[in-house]
């Protein structure tokens, strides 16, 4: 009991892009267009820093790349993401937690995300022996990914070089998690298609993405529609 009492609060970290036109859910243009896209992004963001902002922790960053905007709530602090690829700027964003404390990252794509998922498994009760959380996604991508003892080189170390935006990304990051104690977060699907967010607006029927996708699908004379995008991703 007291371990458990004296263990320190995780760090949460969201890896995110500024919702701007043309540069965020790309793969929603079209039958989106490019506004509707980046609002789109921006509730999902909105949403999943609103659900994270409930989870206990000790600090909440946003790994941004561009500036915070209105969705930005209270006690978060902004950090820029660093140059490269996917896989560069996933691993540099676990630098800025301290390695004394467990640290999540989860990406803007998943805003049907509770605050049950993290908080539970995040628990100092729950987490006694956990090397890492892995959050799959069901395009084969990952939300989420957990490091019990973060440091800029076991991140480096598990995210450098793993083929981002691929049906085989998840199954190459659990290989580098080989050999560690995986606590194994439920499967959640990325937004990415049109199809991807009218599923995931059905899951959480009263957040802001939901009722954004409601709003853009009503613009339209006919449904929207969306196959997969063949291209998953990861968080971020």
């Amino acid at each position: 009991m007291r371990a458990v009492l004296a263990a320190p609060p995780p760090t949460l970290l969201v890896v995110a892009k500024e919702p701007l036109p043309g540069r965020v859910k790309t793969r929603l243009t079209p039958p989106c267009t490019p506004e509707q896209a980046a609002a789109l992004a921006e509730a999902a963001l909105a949403d999943t820093l609103r659900t994270l902002s409930t989870v206990p922790a000790g600090r909440r960053l946003l790994v941004l790349d561009g500036a915070p905007g209105r969705w930005l709530p209270p006690g978060w602090e902004v950090v820029p993401q660093s140059a490269g690829g996917l896989d560069r700027r996933l691993a540099a964003a676990f630098a800025h937690a301290a390695p004394d404390a467990p640290a999540l990252l989860v990406g803007m794509d998943t805003p049907q995300v509770t605050a049950r998922m993290l908080a539970e498994p995040l628990s100092a009760a729950r987490r006694a022996g956990v090397d890492a959380w892995f959050g799959p996604a069901a395009d084969g991508g990952f939300w989420a990914l957990g490091l019990a003892r973060p440091t800029a080189a076991l991140a480096r170390r598990l995210l450098l070089d793993v083929p981002m935006s691929s049906e085989g990304t998840g199954a190459a990051l659990l290989d580098r998690l080989d050999g560690m104690t995986v606590h194994h977060l439920p499967v959640l699907t990325d937004v990415d298609s049109a199809r991807d967010a009218a599923e995931v607006a059905v899951l959480a029927p009263t957040g802001q993405f939901a009722r954004r996708w409601q709003s853009v699908a009503g613009e339209h004379t006919e449904p929207v529609r969306g196959g997969s995008s063949g291209r998953p991703g990861a968080a971020g």
